[in-house]
């Protein structure tokens, strides 16, 4: 919407419920069982409490270069990237969306004396420290500082190495949480989660942009004004680099993991076994063959085209439109309340039968909001006199954001919980991955491209005194528009793709909703049987292996 946002998956934090997969059989002792249902198991976080804060400083570091990552289209914006390169430089956000392709590599792979999590969270953490040491060496030359162009495609490598490794620490932290914490107190890595990467990409992105502008600084922290913020991107990179390599130094020494077996041993309290390497691979490729969940893809794959210009070009327009990049980044704030409870309260009309219901009624209001996004787009120019932003644009920025994302989240926990109903409880956090990883690739795929679109769609005349001038300048290259200047013209946008891209996309959603929701309906209505990969011979084969 009004602000560049985390995955919706929030691909940092779609895959929550993958970790909530322990059924109980038998409580162990350090969990005590309640007394009216011996099957239950009340939270005892006596023991666990250190744990919990390790794993939620973890997960505040993971958020930390997510956060980094998102303010950088900003400072490329502000420093006149294109949207071709803003489309490039989006296959940065790429890694959480793919971390299914090599999380059996992570979970079967491992030094047993070092610990099972443990052998690539080190490595991992280490690994961003360094990235973000290396970055803070060159990244302002980079990003095109002295007035050269930036360097989009060094730039995208090295921030989807820097994701591909906060990925994996993801996928070693995720289970971790699971052998860490006493099955009673499992539900905590969930929050952890949340509320951790919340917080860490806060720091990386609102913090970062509003200590890195001058403006805010100058009006809102100093005395006296000054040329720059109170932090630049290299200052900011080096500070967390470090920080990255003690945090790691003191968990690798510290932090004794528990025995591997433990692992095996928790697995005998759940409905799913483990799966080796070939395993996992084999479920993935059974589950791509099942119709069900082919058409469940394509429903994934092509959903979120209908949002895609409003999540992905939104914020880059308000930018060039004027409106400082420090307060839209701001406008985040008042939000992250509204994004933890909304999980909360959509939740209790998303347990019943038909979940995706909530999903199709979503669509439409978010539809709506997307409009009325654009409409606040093309009306910023005239909102905006000599560089000052009314208050009250900034209250229509916030509230039509806060509406978009109740929508949004309605959307976010309903699929949530439909992919909870269909999973088949013998691969449960398999299947719980691969779901998820096909939603947040059908958020990515689209933005990249509308991005891409964005020049392509747009129209620029060369604007002189002289007509024959702008009749020989259509400003559609760097050389036209350096003749344009060259000759004493400007060039203006005769229409904006942007705008384009808003009517298609919001058509394409009206389009989908009418053919798609009928296949919805389908696929609610399938019996649990239709989902499952592991026939139960199997499963029950495969389980006693693995004891």
């Amino acid at each position: 919407m009004t602000v560049r946002r985390r995955q919706e998956t929030n691909g940092m934090s779609a895959d929550e419920s993958d970790k909530q997969k322990l059924l109980v059989e038998t409580p162990p002792s350090d969990c005590p069982s309640n007394v009216n249902d011996e099957f239950h198991e009340k939270t005892d976080i006596r023991g666990d409490r250190g744990n919990i804060a390790i794993l939620f400083f973890l997960y505040v570091m993971q958020g930390i270069p997510l956060g980094l990552i998102a303010a950088v289209p900003m400072l490329l914006q502000n420093r006149g990237a294109s949207y071709k390169q803003q489309a490039e430089f989006s296959f940065a956000y790429w890694p959480f969306s793919m971390k299914l392709l090599w999380a059996p590599i992570v979970d079967s792979i491992y030094f047993r004396r070092f610990g099972r999590r443990k052998s690539w969270l080190v490595p991992s953490q280490y690994l961003i420290g360094i990235f973000m040491l290396f970055l803070s060496w060159q990244v302002e030359r980079w990003l095109g500082g002295n007035g050269s162009d930036p360097n989009v495609p060094f730039l995208t490598m090295l921030f989807f190495l820097l994701n591909f490794l906060a990925a994996t620490q993801d996928i070693a932290v995720d289970g971790w949480a699971l052998t860490m914490l006493k099955r009673c107190n499992v539900g905590y890595a969930s929050t952890c989660n949340s509320v951790g990467q919340t917080a860490g990409y806060f720091l990386g992105y609102v913090v970062f942009i509003a200590l890195e502008s001058k403006d805010f600084c100058n009006n809102y922290l100093r005395s006296e004004p000054l040329d720059t913020g109170l932090v630049t991107l290299p200052e900011f990179l080096w500070f967390w680099g470090v920080c990255f390599m003690v945090v790691t130094t003191l968990v690798a020494i510290f932090k004794k993991e528990n025995d591997v077996q433990d692992a095996h041993t928790a697995a005998r309290y759940t409905d799913e076994h483990e799966l080796n390497l070939r395993e996992s691979y084999k479920i993935l490729f059974d589950m791509v063959r099942m119709r069900p969940i082919q058409i469940l893809a394509a429903i994934l794959l092509t959903v979120k085209v209908t949002f895609a210009a409003c999540d992905a070009v939104t914020s880059l327009k308000l930018i060039d439109a004027g409106v400082p990049k420090e307060k839209l980044a701001l406008l985040v704030v008042p939000i992250i309340p509204l994004q933890i409870v909304l999980p909360l309260i959509v939740s209790r009309y998303t347990h019943g039968p038909r979940p995706m219901e909530i999903y199709v009624k979503a669509i439409p209001y978010r539809i709506v909001f997307s409009t009325v996004a654009a409409i606040i787009t093309y009306c910023t120019p005239f909102m905006i006199s000599n560089g000052h932003v009314p208050i009250y644009y900034y209250v229509l920025l916030i509230v039509n954001y806060a509406l978009y994302q109740v929508f949004l989240y309605c959307m976010f926990v309903a699929v949530m919980a439909f992919f909870a109903k269909i999973s088949d409880p013998a691969v449960g956090g398999t299947y719980m991955t691969f779901l998820n990883t096909l939603s947040n690739l059908g958020g990515n795929w689209p933005n990249t491209v509308v991005l891409w679109l964005v020049d392509v769609l747009t129209w620029q005349e060369c604007t002189h005194v002289d007509p024959k001038v702008a009749a020989q300048n259509s400003c559609l290259t760097k050389t036209q528009k350096s003749e344009c200047e060259a000759a004493g013209g400007e060039c203006k946008i005769v229409f904006d793709g942007y705008y384009i891209e808003s009517i298609i996309c919001i058509v394409y959603g009206i389009v989908w909703l009418l053919c798609v929701r009928r296949w919805i309906n389908y696929l609610q209505n399938l019996p649990t049987r239709s989902w499952l990969v592991v026939k139960k011979g199997k499963s029950a084969g495969s389980a006693k292996k693995s004891r």
